[in-house]
């Protein structure tokens, strides 16, 4: 069982910032791709970023030009990042962080971050 863990998710005003980490175990060449979802109350789960084993990126039109995803990897764990700015209080949301296994296309998903924008 892959458990991925994230953090740094909290209570921010509008226009402020926040990153979220996520702990991914394994190499980074075990996944053919990685992304954050969130799910705000009563919605479905949505797309927030994605980064593909080649390297691009893929983000909702939302979020666009306010929220960066990156990586950064050793051998055995790939830290997935998501820097968030000029949130806003349509941003509040658990989020979520995904990857995807490059062998079988197996899906593991972390617990959730509660992130809150609100005066």
């Amino acid at each position: 069982q892959v458990q991925l863990v994230e953090s740094g998710g909290g209570l921010v005003q509008p226009g402020g910032s926040l990153r979220l980490s996520c702990t991914i175990p394994g190499s980074i060449f075990r996944y053919n791709q990685m992304g954050w979802y969130r799910q705000a109350p009563g919605k479905q789960r949505e797309l927030v970023a994605m980064i593909f084993k080649t390297g691009p990126t893929k983000y909702a039109d939302a979020v666009n030009g306010r929220f960066t995803i990156s990586e950064d990897n050793d051998m055995n764990t790939v830290f997935l990042h998501l820097q968030m700015h000029s949130l806003k209080p349509e941003d509040t949301a658990v989020y979520y962080c995904n990857a995807r296994e490059d062998r079988d296309n197996a899906d593991y998903w972390g617990q959730g971050t509660q992130v809150t924008v609100s005066s």
